[in-house]
């Protein structure tokens, strides 16, 4: 192979979607391609004329723009150009001109309807007719087991149902006989009933609850209850289901956050069976929800910390089996809950129950559910209106005291900002939490707004959730109609801007330990997140989670079209290259960081983070036309 086609081979391998082609694919391309030099300012195609090549930009840089001269794209090194109007009619549907001195690939039509339908991959890619940033992350997804494995491909068999009016003996005896750890409980109903399902045999019957081993053992023997006890009496007051068309990932989600070890599967209202832990576990196979199950065995603060490598080592396996951020995300925050509701369990078998009702708050990465490895703990108390600081306070600055200091022996560092239950002013009454965010929205000072940045992601985690639920309406109802306080959180999340150079080259950071490197939450997921939130309270949303929100943000059409779906491409590549970062850190036994080195990371890695960053740069600058500050009023 001459040498000039071995450099071309060798630079197309490096860049979506040529960088998965089978070796003879690009031996192929690399001898048919030609080549052609444009000066900059000159045309690379016009709308409407012919095309008959895929165009691949080699070196320079190219403006691609829409049929009314609005800018579409901004390509360089590894870009493509001209696949939509190979896919229809052979005719450019996006004019295209060099502002730099620019050196182009041209692989030919045929080639490229060759390649088209010969590899898949490269076929997903061109046909999305979408940026390269979108391809990629959408095909991760698509190669994610997890996300596309239907529930219902789980079940080997019905399940077993029985009257709740039955007896407990009754139900052993039907669970014994079909050799089964669980078995649904059924009451008859009308056919009008929107919630009910036709039996099999004949009668109407509406799902109540479900029976399992550890209920057996928990609600009956340890309990001491009678062999003939209805099975209505001991049953669950919530039951949590799962559709049969939804994702293994969905099942294994709800069973995280409930704590649930069989999860009964629907047919719309009818049950078609039940999913245990062990199934899930055969995808599943990080054990995030194993670690969930031995937290709330654990009965020591020492015994949480001691399974804390195990946590480590579930992160990195949920990065290695290509799981998505918001997977590890709600993977990751539904562990650090668990570990905060485990706290409190231990401490108030001390110290006695809470004298007045109260809920643990947490805020940030985890009430967002956005955890990665790396983070330090955000918490609050919030108390009931009867709370008399001289006669109540002691019980929950003890509690508080004692939850801080266990998620910091289970390394999550205490706060350098002091946002914890510990400290005094985070530890308040309804009615004060009320006046906090009242006055965050109508007075938007900086010290204000910097609490806004924090408490305005906010979760129940224990206790009384109508506290916090209360708290969301209000944020939700006041912040959308307050226009100063939009403007000045918009103003506030412009603070951290994305580490573009001009035109193409990252800015690096300069701050001695972490030289010429990028710190991708900071410059990155944190100002990402920012963004998305003040769209998001525009919009009167209750969403914590930042996807979540932009769905908001989508049913609202407050953003120009395709807006919500590039800032969600952008991130969660942000976000999954900060996460396989901190994998590669633990992996070599390193304390993980958000740091990366440019250039320790792929071609196409490198023009990607480029391209979410772009995103994120357009959409800081699109908060500024949209949350302008409102003209003061005359006094």
């Amino acid at each position: 192979m001459e040498a000039e086609v071995r450099e071309i081979r060798e630079h197309l391998s490096r860049f979506p979607p040529f960088d998965r082609l089978e070796d003879a694919w690009l031996d192929r391309l690399a001898t048919a391609v030609e080549i052609a030099y444009f000066r900059a300012g000159t045309p690379v195609q016009e709308y409407g004329e012919p095309i008959d090549s895929l165009r691949y930009v080699r070196s320079g840089a190219v403006e691609v723009y829409r049929h009314n001269g609005e800018l579409y794209d901004r390509l360089s090194e590894g870009d493509i150009l001209g696949h939509t109007g190979l896919l229809h009619n052979r005719r450019v549907r996006f004019p295209a001109k060099a502002i730099e001195d620019s050196l182009l690939y041209l692989i030919p039509a045929d080639l490229f309807d060759s390649l088209c339908d010969g590899d898949d991959h490269f076929a997903d890619f061109v046909e999305l007719s979408g940026p390269r940033l979108q391809a990629t992350v959408q095909q991760s997804e698509r190669e994610n087991d997890m996300m596309v494995t239907r529930v219902r491909q789980l079940l080997s068999r019905t399940p077993v149902m029985i009257e709740e009016t039955a007896t407990v003996h009754e139900a052993a005896r039907a669970m014994t006989d079909h050799l089964v750890s669980s078995i649904l409980l059924i009451t008859p109903t009308n056919p009008e009933d929107d919630k009910g399902f036709a039996g099999e045999e004949h009668g109407h019957w509406r799902l109540t609850g479900i029976l399992t081993d550890q209920d057996l053992r928990m609600r009956v023997l340890a309990s001491g209850r009678p062999g003939d006890t209805p099975l209505a009496k001991i049953k669950h007051d919530r039951l949590v289901t799962i559709q049969s068309d939804e994702s293994v990932y969905e099942a294994m989600l709800s069973m995280l956050r409930n704590n649930v070890h069989h999860l009964p599967v629907l047919h719309r209202r009818r049950p078609v069976g039940v999913v245990h832990l062990s199934d899930i576990v055969r995808y599943e196979t990080h054990s995030s929800l194993y670690l969930v199950s031995n937290i709330f065995n654990q009965g020591s603060v020492k015994g949480l910390a001691r399974l804390m490598p195990d946590v480590r080592a579930a992160f990195v396996r949920l990065v290695d089996d290509g799981a998505t951020s918001q997977m590890i995300g709600e993977a990751m925050s539904s562990i650090g809950r668990s570990l905060i509701r485990r706290l409190i369990e231990l401490a108030e078998a001390e110290i006695g129950p809470a004298p007045v009702p109260y809920c643990f708050m947490v805020n940030g990465s985890m009430a967002r559910n956005e955890q990665s490895i790396s983070t330090d703990q955000d918490n609050a108390l919030i108390l009931d209106d009867t709370f008399v600081p001289e006669e109540h306070d002691a019980w929950f600055a003890e509690l508080a005291r004692r939850v801080s200091d266990g998620l910091h022996a289970c390394g999550y560092p205490y706060c350098n900002g002091g946002i914890m239950a510990t400290n005094d002013k985070w530890r308040q009454p309804l009615s004060v939490w009320k006046r906090y965010f009242e006055e965050w929205i109508s007075d938007p000072d900086p010290e204000r707004l910097l609490h806004s940045s924090i408490f305005f992601d906010l979760d129940a985690v224990h206790g009384e959730e109508r506290f916090v639920e209360g708290l969301q309406d209000l944020i939700a109802e006041r912040a959308s109609t307050s226009p100063l306080f939009l403007a000045a959180l918009a103003r506030n999340a412009l603070s951290r801007t994305p580490p573009l150079g001009f035109f193409r080259t990252f800015v690096m950071e300069k701050d001695g330990r972490h030289n010429n490197s990028i710190n991708l939450k900071r410059r990155g997921t944190a100002p990402m997140v920012d963004v998305i939130r003040v769209h998001a309270l525009a919009v009167g949303s209750r969403a914590q989670n930042s996807f979540e929100r932009l769905d908001d943000i989508t049913r609202a059409n407050s953003l120009p079209a395709g807006q919500t779906d590039k800032l969600r491409y952008a991130l969660e590549f942000i976000s999954m290259v900060r996460i396989r970062h901190q994998a590669h850190d633990l992996k070599h036994h390193r304390d993980p960081d958000n740091n990366i080195e440019p250039e320790n990371i792929s071609d196409a890695e490198r023009h990607n983070l480029k391209d979410a960053f772009q995103v994120l740069s357009n959409a800081q600058k699109f908060l500024r036309f949209r949350y302008p500050t409102p003209a003061r009023k005359p006094s």
